[in-house]
């Protein structure tokens, strides 16, 4: 029993030691507050509300180009899985113009007249929507809209000029829908090999 009592005793001290020091941590944090005068509080107020202010700025400026860009550009994923339909127009005619039991025949002139109209009305429809095919052949090699992938031996052309274009590439309004796959010409070895000679004979004399 006087165990007992004992430890209820030491329960009740303790309790009351963490009553003291709650108190005494409730004292100090009400110390601090008072050491500012309201000049100060004021000016922290102030303060506060200028950083609240600027951060609801900003989310309203993120939020005003989020919806610009979803009107300007929301059809943009849309409009680069319709590109696949161009692809598959342009390798179907590929395909049945290489096709020898079709060749010269008139039902394979109307199929070609046909795939002609559906790929022509494609693109009224991507142009109207901001769609345009990006310019290749004969332009110099742009890696912001072109992607080279060969080289062709070509001495009427300067070097990197596009001579072939493999897949054709596409802007949404400013934006690179895709790039144009394209060849690009390059000096012929022969030639290249003279520059190298012309220029170490130059050296030598």
């Amino acid at each position: 029993m006087e165990k007992d009592q004992t430890k209820n005793e030491n329960k009740k001290i303790q309790a009351e030691e963490d009553i003291k020091e709650n108190n005494r941590e409730t004292s100090s944090v009400e110390n601090q507050k008072e050491e500012f005068t309201p000049e100060e509080e004021i000016e922290n107020l102030k303060d506060k509300l200028a950083r609240t202010f600027a951060e609801m700025e900003n989310q309203r400026r993120r939020f005003e180009k989020e919806n610009e860009d979803a009107f300007e550009y929301g059809g943009f994923s849309f409009a680069k899985e319709a590109l696949n339909i161009l692809d598959n127009l342009e390798r179907s005619k590929i395909s049945l113009e290489n096709d020898d039991t079709l060749k010269n025949s008139d039902a394979l002139k109307k199929v070609m007249s046909h795939i002609e109209i559906i790929n022509s009305d494609m693109l009224t429809i991507f142009k109207k929507n901001k769609i345009e095919p990006i310019k290749s052949i004969n332009e110099k090699l742009d890696p912001n809209k072109h992607q080279a992938m060969m080289e062709i031996e070509d001495d009427s052309k300067e070097p990197g000029t596009i001579i072939q274009e493999i897949q054709k590439g596409f802007m949404m309004k400013d934006r690179l829908l895709r790039p144009s796959l394209v060849g690009v010409s390059k000096k012929k070895m022969e030639n290249n090999i003279k520059v190298e000679e012309n220029k170490e004979k130059k050296d030598e004399n």
